[in-house]
C-alpha cells in the first residue's frame, strides 16, 4: 500500500517545481487524479489563477479529419454560466497552442434551438452573445448545437444551420462533466480514438482510460506544444493582434523549431 504522506509530498514537490519555473509541465503517472489535483489547486502552494481550472481532452478520431477538443469532461461537475466562460476561453487558448488555424467552438446541447426548458441551450446562446461582445476572445462560437450538426456538415445542412462552426467544430463544450466524460470515453472505446488530457494553467497531461497501446505519444506532444505557447506563442499572437488594430488574431504563429511542427499536428493521423 502506498504511503499517503509520501504521495502527498511528491505531488506537492512537483507543483512546487512548476511554480519555481524549474518545470514546464506536470505528467500524471500512477497517482490518482484527486491526489495530484489536490496539490495543483491548493490555495497556498498550488498553481491556480483567477481563471477557473478546467480539463480538455484532445482527441484524434479515426475517420474525422480534424482533432477535437472536448471540455470539460473531468474537473467541473456542473459548471454554471460564469464557469463556462473560463472553460471556453481555456479551450480556445489550448486550440491556439496546438496550432489550430481557426478555433471553432460548438456549445453543445441535445438540440440546436434555444428552449427555455433546457438550461444548456440558454447558456449556449448567452456564451455566443458574450463572444460577440468581446467577453470571450480568440475563437468563433456557435450554439446550441447537437453533436451531429456540430461535427457533420451534412447533418448541419439538413437542419438548415449556416455558420462557420456548424458541421466543422474543432472544440466541443459539453453541458456538464457527465456528458463530456461519456462522449470522450465513447470515442475512445467505440471509435478507437487516441486521446490526451490537459488541465490547469500550466500543462498537466494525463491519459484517459483507454487501451495502453494508444497512451504514449499524444500527451507528450500536447505538453511540449503548450509549454512553447506559454513562453513564446501567446506573445507572438498578441503582437499580431496589435498589428491588426487591436483585434484578436484567429491564427497561431508558426512554431520556429521542429518540435513545434510536431506539436502543431498533434492528434492528426498520417
Amino acid at each position: 500500500m502506498k504511503n499517503q504522506h509520501t504521495v502527498t509530498t511528491r505531488a506537492a514537490k512537483a507543483v512546487e517545481l512548476v511554480r519555481q519555473g524549474k518545470a514546464e509541465a506536470l505528467m500524471k503517472g500512477s497517482l490518482h487524479t484527486d491526489e495530484l489535483m489536490g496539490a495543483v489547486v491548493a490555495r497556498e502552494i498550488g498553481i491556480r489563477t483567477a481563471r477557473r481550472i478546467s480539463h480538455c481532452f484532445v482527441m484524434d478520431v479515426p475517420g474525422h479529419k480534424d482533432p477535437l477538443i472536448i471540455t470539460d469532461a473531468a474537473v467541473n461537475i456542473a459548471p454554471n454560466l460564469a464557469d463556462k466562460v473560463d472553460i471556453v476561453q481555456n479551450a480556445i487558448d489550448l486550440g491556439h497552442a496546438l496550432g489550430f488555424q481557426e478555433v471553432r467552438v460548438a456549445i453543445m446541447s441535445a438540440m440546436e434551438t434555444v428552449n427555455p426548458a433546457v438550461p444548456s441551450t440558454i447558456e449556449a446562446a448567452a456564451l455566443c452573445k458574450m463572444a460577440e461582445r468581446g467577453q470571450i476572445t480568440g475563437g468563433i462560437l456557435d450554439g446550441p448545437l447537437a453533436l451531429d450538426n456540430a461535427i457533420n456538415e451534412e447533418a448541419a445542412a439538413i437542419k438548415h444551420i449556416v455558420s462557420p462552426v456548424a458541421g466543422r467544430a474543432n472544440v466541443l463544450v459539453v453541458p456538464d462533466l457527465e456528458a463530456g466524460n461519456m462522449l470522450a470515453k465513447s470515442l475512445s472505446f467505440l471509435a478507437g480514438a487516441a486521446a490526451a488530457g490537459h488541465r490547469a494553467r500550466r500543462p498537466r497531461a494525463d491519459h484517459p482510460d483507454q487501451p495502453r497501446r494508444q497512451r504514449h505519444h499524444p500527451p507528450c506532444v500536447l505538453r511540449r506544444r503548450q509549454a512553447w505557447w506559454r513562453t513564446r506563442g501567446a506573445r507572438a499572437l498578441r503582437r499580431q493582434s496589435d498589428d491588426r488594430g487591436g483585434q484578436r488574431a484567429s491564427r497561431t504563429p508558426p512554431h520556429p523549431d521542429p518540435a513545434g511542427a510536431e506539436g502543431a499536428d498533434c492528434g492528426r493521423r498520417e
